[in-house]
Order: structure tokens, then sequence, then C-alpha cells
């Protein structure tokens, strides 16, 4: 039996970004959300373990044999004695690389879902936690692909189950925005703290939108420095009619708007590809606790 999931595209609605702790990490605070847009992952039982990669992005992983996929499978064969899984896994990459949208860590996330149904593991199994920080900070939220506060260094994370269904356009203007160069130039000039704000007190998808506004990114500037098209970008879709908020989503170089219906979206979308068709543009929604169960669920195919 073949079974397939979406990895959704990781969104950081605002980044607040601190300066580096005795270790050289940044602290941050984050509330992350994840839209019914993303990559599709595959795997079925197979002799031995293997990763495919096709999609209109597939040429752009340097490294295949290193990929975060399998970096997380083998270390899940590790943490649960078994070893590495005997699956093919196939991964249709959709998302653009190097953009802020955590694709490689929702990939590894979606394969570990789908690795622990072929192998009869519970989704609280804790060799999955262990297995998916492999990949990095980002690892266990992406696992669980769930609306989610992040602090420290992205791994204390606090579910928030009143995000509401939003919906989203996203745009990546076809730069890479390597997340260390976008730290670094960070790191050379102001640097803010790491604050969580009060939540809101309207959480609708206006309300997010308002509060949303009065929150940063910390990591748009530094990027948008080092890749001008960054801001071409969030113009262009800070002109949309309809739009609520506008921003670049982690380290960039992908941008989104928030939408208050999905007409307004869908209608932002459209425009922005037939005016820029050289960008990635995609249209969809940002998914709240229940739909998010819905997406991360694994259909056999």
């Amino acid at each position: 039996m073949r079974r397939t999931a979406t990895a959704p595209a990781k969104i950081n609605l605002f980044l607040h970004v601190g300066a580096t702790d005795a270790d050289g990490y940044h602290p941050l605070a984050s509330l992350v959300a994840f839209a019914d847009i993303g990559d599709r992952v595959s795997v079925q039982p197979a002799e031995r373990l293997s990763l495919e990669v096709e999609g209109p992005f597939a040429a752009a992983l340097a490294d295949q044999d290193d990929n975060l996929v399998l970096r997380a499978l083998r270390r899940l064969g590790e943490a649960s004695g078994e070893g590495a899984p005997a699956l093919r896994v196939v991964l249709d990459k959709q998302l653009p690389i190097a953009a802020g949208l955590g694709g490689g860590s929702s990939d590894a996330g979606a394969a570990l879902r789908l690795a622990a149904q072929m192998l009869g593991m519970g989704a609280d199994d804790p060799a999955l936690e262990t297995a998916a920080t492999v990949v990095g900070a980002d690892g266990p939220m992406c696992l669980h692909a769930r609306p989610a506060w992040a602090e420290g260094r992205g791994d204390r994370l606090e579910v928030e189950p009143r995000l509401p269904d939003v919906p989203i356009v996203l745009v990546n203007p076809g730069v890479p925005s390597p997340t260390g160069p976008v730290y670094r130039a960070y790191d050379a000039g102001p640097v803010r703290s790491a604050d969580r704000p009060a939540p809101p007190d309207d959480w609708s998808p206006r309300g997010v939108a308002d509060w949303l506004s009065r929150q940063r990114n910390d990591l748009e500037a530094p990027a948008l420095s080092l890749a001008p098209a960054i801001g071409t970008a969030l113009t262009a879709v800070a002109a949309s009619p309809g739009v609520l908020l506008t921003r670049m989503s982690g380290s960039g170089a992908t941008v989104f708007g928030l939408y208050a219906d999905d007409a307004a979206a869908q209608a932002a979308g459209q425009a922005l590809a037939a005016h820029r068709p050289d960008w990635w543009v995609r249209a969809g929604r940002l998914q709240g606790m229940q739909a998010n169960a819905q997406l991360s669920g694994d259909n056999p195919a």
C-alpha cells in the first residue's frame, strides 16, 4: 500500500529575534501556522530505504542522498531500534528552495508521520519526536504541523487552538534567501528582543491581521538588504485589493498576504501571477487547528 501526505508550507506570522546566546543561537518568539499549500510525500514498502525527488523544484536540491527526509527516517530507525525503515519515498517538490517556508523540515515531518503509520507506530511514539529533531529546531513543529507559539530556539512549542482558517497568498520572487547570510546581516545591525506579545483579543481573520500588524519580522530588513526583489514582492502584494496584512515569512524570500475571504485571496493570486509570471504565486488558506488535523492526516492511495 502507498500512503501520501501533504508537507505544508510553514508560515511565521511574526518573528521576533534576540541576540545570540552563549552557544551562538538566536532566541526567538513566533506564531507559526501551516498552509494548505506544500509538497507531497508518498511512501510504500520496499526492500530498502530510498528517496526519489520530482516536481518543479527537484533540480534545486543539491544533494538528494543527504536530504532531510532521509536523515529523519534514518534517525527514526536508530531511535526505535529497528534500523532504517525499508520504504520507497517519493517527494514531489512544489515549494521553492531557501524560501522561508520550512520546506525541508516539513517534508521530513510528513515522511515521519507516514512512516509511523506504515510501521504501526503510535503518533505519540517518542522515537518520532527524537527523529524530528535531527532536521533542526523546527523539526518537531513540522512533525505535528499545528498552529503553535514557538520560543527559545524554536523548540519550545505551545499549540494555539484559537487561530482560525485565514485566506492567504504566497509569493516568491524567484531569488534564494539562505538563512545563514540573513542572520549575519541581522547581527550586523540593531538587534531586537525575542519578546512574545500577548495574544489578540479578537481571533477573527481581521482581528488576527490587525494584531499581527503591531508585530514584526526582525529578519525582513536584513533579508531585503541582501535580496531587494523581496521588497518588490512585498510592494506588489500590499497593493492587491482586499489584503489585510503583508509580511515576509521566516528568513525569506517568500512573502505572504492575508485576506478577509477566499474570493479576495484567489483574485489577488491570479492578478499577481498574471502581472509577474516569473514569480511563484499560490493562493490558499492558513489552516486552523481543526483543518490542520485533516491536512496532517495521511491517506492511502
